[in-house]
């Protein structure tokens, strides 16, 4: 188990049952999963692009993503059915708790001008979803082997939860919002 996980469990899940008054453990919002994406629109130009943004992926997330195809054609895109135009990985479990550790202590306090997440990123089931502009933030990836400079959009699937449940769920594994 990580440090998070253990916090999670020893501290967070106690204060979360007492605040909204949860009696069961298992209604407590907990973590689903992690769902990392990058869409790609210059795939379809360059061939070789798909392979290095997955090396990237994999790198930060720790296991092999996935290639997504368009599911339809888009004539104003040029953009085909079938095509590939991303790469999305999902994260559970024990991999998800690392993820989230590691965003939370290394790689969220990198990001440039960073004054804390921000709060208005839920939807109403209280799922988190943030993008990033860059992902030589994560320290595994080295700089010198980064073609291109590239986005990513995360999303973290609370179980049990709406908005004001999930923030403060992230609050209290250590995730910062802004004040």
């Amino acid at each position: 188990m990580t440090n998070l996980n253990i916090l999670y469990k020893e501290q967070a899940l106690p204060k979360l049952m007492e605040e909204f008054e949860i009696k069961n453990a298992f209604a407590a919002p907990r973590l689903e999963k992690v769902v990392i994406n990058v869409g790609a629109a210059e795939a379809l130009s360059a061939k070789d692009v798909i392979e290095k943004i997955k090396e990237q992926i994999a790198i930060i997330a720790g296991q092999q993503p996935r290639v997504t195809k368009a599911k339809k054609s888009i004539s104003t895109f040029k953009l085909k059915e079938g095509e590939t135009i991303g790469v999305m990985v999902t994260l559970r479990g024990q991999k998800a708790w690392d993820f989230m550790e590691k965003f939370a202590k290394i790689v969220a306090p990198r990001i440039r001008d960073f004054r804390g997440m921000p709060d208005n990123k839920f939807d109403k089931l209280g799922n988190y979803s943030f993008g990033m502009t860059e992902q030589i933030l994560f320290p595994q990836i080295e700089y010198s082997k980064v073609d291109k400079i590239r986005g990513l959009v995360f999303t973290v699937v609370i179980k049990n939860s709406s908005p004001e449940k999930s923030k403060r769920f992230l609050e209290l594994i250590g995730l910062p919002f802004k004040k």
